[in-house]
């Protein structure tokens, strides 16, 4: 039986692929973006998909779409919480609105779709939801402090999640991409601060330089991360946690070398910190 997905971000990028093959595989999907008409743009119109308007930023925007969405199809088995961008640079040149934004797109939006949507799932005891996350909420980044902050909380928020909602029959998965071949570094998606102290100014520019080169190169394909969920929702179990990509699977095998090694060395110290037995 074909399902009922719920896009976020799905103008461009990996929210416009996922939405795209869920569709040439038969599924029905309503695709959300800042502005519907790019989402019909991309995608054309058809019976099987429903375009709307949303800015994830906004919680009644959100659940204004959700209602929409079970008006139009009676449910949501699949929700993707795609919607994010990222902003680097210098943590203490950022602006109160920098991290307030960057937060409230990556993080919020996502806690306000998965809230609208979880009352209908509930009622089905059925459901799936994919957070698209990225090897930034496993691995942390110079100058890329708001970004990889955003996806740390995403993961951690993702895996409780997924323990409170798998007694109702509602599974969790934080989707780990590493570097995949979308606008996400192009110039109108990503977002830079301005390094004013000059103690900042070569790692930033080195920061963005490498970037800025990677933009077009990335080796992860976008059409096989969107297969790879589709075949996960047609199995009986989906993981707590994906990794996405070579690159991805590099960094996580990296970061369990380096905190197995810091565990051991620090061992004693953590332990002389209870009390004494």
């Amino acid at each position: 039986m074909s399902k009922i997905w719920m896009i976020t971000g799905s103008s461009r990028g990996l929210g416009l692929q996922i939405a795209r093959t869920a569709l040439e595989a038969g599924e029905t999907v309503v695709a959300t973006a800042r502005r519907a008409a790019t989402v019909t743009a991309a995608l054309g119109e058809s019976e099987r998909l429903l375009a709307l308007p949303l800015d994830v930023t906004d919680g009644s925007a959100a659940s204004a779409a959700v209602n929409a969405a079970v008006e139009q199809f009676g449910r949501i088995d699949v929700l993707v919480n795609n919607a994010g961008y990222g902003h680097f640079g210098p943590f203490e040149e950022a602006t109160e609105q920098d991290v307030e934004e960057q937060f409230r797109v990556n993080l919020f939006g996502a806690m306000y779709v998965t809230r609208a949507v979880l009352p209908h799932m509930r009622r089905q005891r059925s459901g799936r939801i994919f957070n698209i996350s990225s090897v930034a909420g496993i691995a942390g980044f110079s100058m890329s402090s708001l970004y990889c902050g955003s996806k740390f909380a995403m993961e951690g928020w993702s895996e409780s999640l997924t323990m409170e909602l798998e007694p109702l029959g509602i599974q969790v998965t934080a989707v780990e991409p590493g570097f995949f071949r979308t606008e996400f570094l192009a110039e109108e998606s990503v977002r830079y601060i301005k390094a004013r102290h000059p103690e900042y100014r070569e790692g930033m520019a080195g920061m963005q330089t490498w970037l800025n080169g990677q933009h077009g190169k990335q080796g992860g394909d976008p059409a096989r991360l969107a297969q790879v969920l589709l075949d996960l929702t047609r199995k009986k179990q989906q993981p707590m946690h994906l990794l996405m990509g070579g690159d991805a699977v590099v960094r996580m095998t990296d970061r369990i070398k380096r905190d197995s090694e810091l565990t051991a060395e620090w061992q004693s110290v953590s332990e002389s910190t209870d009390f004494p037995s």
